[in-house]
């Protein structure tokens, strides 16, 4: 029988290949293999090169995103430091001027005090008792002044300092160094470390050196006739005597 005798091509083909597909296609496929990888490999390189550009601009947007956030953030930090800054500023500072009228008012009393009469022993019990209570005034009214950050401060035997002191006066003296203040006419006040008030000083200096002193004296000069008299040979002395 024939269909016995010779086997039809899907007995000898299977899985649904045919003739041609055995005869043809394997020297298709193997004709078309070294251009596919080529192309494949130059793909590849391109993706590759693209990609590697792609993150080097990355890299450096996000260098430029950190330095702009890095400044940012300083700038952030500074401006809430200024702000706590002055805050804090206002809050000492805020009563500047209040407290300097204070202190005006603190220095009169001072004034008042100065010019009672000095402490004795025939003293009459009312003077007694009103300069009592005008030191314990003060005492209690310069502990309030503490309690709120105003300080005040004698400056008599201590150096003289430009930031708190305002010269009024130099006095040449030997029994202090120079630039020593000696004497105050009003004490330096501060509010938190602020000078509020200069204290008004005098100053001492170095006495003055007679111009005597600093030079030799000059010796007077010799008359003429002296000086003729020594330059002169003098006469042998004459041992004659008349009896």
């Amino acid at each position: 029988m024939t269909s016995s005798a010779h086997p039809s091509d899907t007995d000898r083909f299977p899985f649904g290949a045919t003739r041609e597909h055995a005869d043809g296609g394997g020297t298709a496929a193997s004709g078309t293999e070294p251009d596919a990888g080529a192309d494949t490999a130059a793909s590849s390189e391109a993706v590759m090169q693209a990609a590697a550009e792609r993150i080097k601009t990355l890299e450096a947007e996000l260098a430029e995103m950190r330095d702009k956030w890095m400044r940012s953030e300083a700038e952030t930090q500074n401006v809430r430091a200024r702000g706590r800054r002055e805050a804090e500023d206002a809050r000492q500072f805020a009563v500047q001027k209040f407290a300097r009228d204070v202190v005006e008012a603190a220095e009169n009393l001072r004034r008042g005090l100065q010019s009672l009469p000095a402490a004795g022993t025939d003293d009459s019990p009312l003077l007694t008792k009103l300069r009592e209570g005008f030191e314990g005034v003060e005492r209690s009214f310069t502990g309030i002044l503490e309690r709120n950050g105003i300080s005040g401060a004698d400056p008599t035997g201590a150096p003289f300092d430009a930031n708190l002191h305002q010269a009024m006066a130099e006095q040449p003296t030997a029994d202090h160094p120079p630039g020593t203040v000696i004497q105050s006419w009003s004490s330096a006040w501060t509010l938190n470390g602020r000078l509020l008030k200069p204290a008004m000083v005098v100053v001492a200096k170095a006495p003055d050196v007679p111009a005597s002193s600093s030079a030799p004296a000059a010796q007077p000069a010799p008359d003429a006739g002296e000086t003729a008299g020594a330059d002169a040979p003098r006469a042998a002395p004459n041992f004659d005597r008349t009896v």
